[in-house]
């Protein structure tokens, strides 16, 4: 078992905290709710204004937003 949640995991979990949609987080700039979806799946990764932007709106610092290590 993985002790480290992934990036995807990370939005997802922080964009639920928010009680936001797919569809309300991809209102940000340049923000698909596909996108979003790719993103939490791990199938694709933001890039580093769209993780900036993110951390914005989860009241965050983007070192937390990155930081695998956290749990």
């Amino acid at each position: 078992m993985k002790d480290y949640m992934t990036l995807g995991e990370r939005i997802q979990k922080y964009r639920k905290m928010k009680e936001l949609s797919q569809e309300e987080l991809g209102k940000l700039p340049h923000i698909s709710r596909q996108t979003i979806s790719k993103w939490e799946s791990n199938q694709s990764s933001p890039d580093i204004q769209s993780c900036k932007a993110m951390a914005d709106v989860f009241g965050i610092s983007l070192e937390e937003l990155l930081d695998e290590n956290k749990k």
